[in-house]
């Protein structure tokens, strides 16, 4: 289960992949790191919740990896 009863929303994949995805719409297309590092100014994330919320995006086709290593905001 994504959201359970029991949890607080900030440490859900759905919220910190919302932060995740306002940091894209600022600059579309960013480094892993630099990514992180914007996503971290904003919201304290670790790293491992800032990956699993990443790869939920990419499994809902939202954000890819382009061939230069960037994370981007899919169109």
């Amino acid at each position: 289960m994504l959201l359970p009863n029991n949890m607080n929303p900030e440490n859900s994949i759905y919220y910190n992949g919302a932060i995740i995805l306002e940091a894209l719409q600022k600059q579309r297309k960013q480094d892993l790191l630099d990514l992180f590092k914007n996503v971290k100014r904003q919201h304290s994330m670790s790293f491992g919740l800032f990956i699993l919320s990443l790869d939920w995006l990419y499994l809902i086709d939202v954000a890819v990896l382009n061939k230069y290593g960037e994370i981007e905001l899919c169109s």
